[in-house]
């Protein structure tokens, strides 16, 4: 299966939980989550509109240790490769 990137997250995080017009999400591979505006509960629905759309299954604790886009990416990557 294909690698997860930055834009793919983008796209489900603006799917899943909405994007705030104020906020560029451009160069956010290292931003907090929270400084992005998403809350725990915007982070779950992403990973689970990832695992639903990309068919796997993430660990519990994924939204609560993966608080920036890139370790959102890293983990559903991993993911990814498990399941292939």
């Amino acid at each position: 299966m294909a690698e997860f990137t930055l834009d793919d997250l983008i796209a489900v995080l603006k799917e899943a939980a909405g994007a705030d017009e104020g906020v560029d999400l451009d160069d956010i591979l290292d931003v907090p989550f929270t400084d992005l505006g998403y809350d725990s509960l915007a982070l779950f629905n992403t990973v689970n509109t990832i695992e639903r759309d990309r068919g796997i299954a993430l660990p519990d604790e994924t939204v609560v240790e993966a608080t920036t886009p890139r370790l959102l990416l890293d983990a559903v990557n991993r993911g990814l490769a498990k399941a292939a």
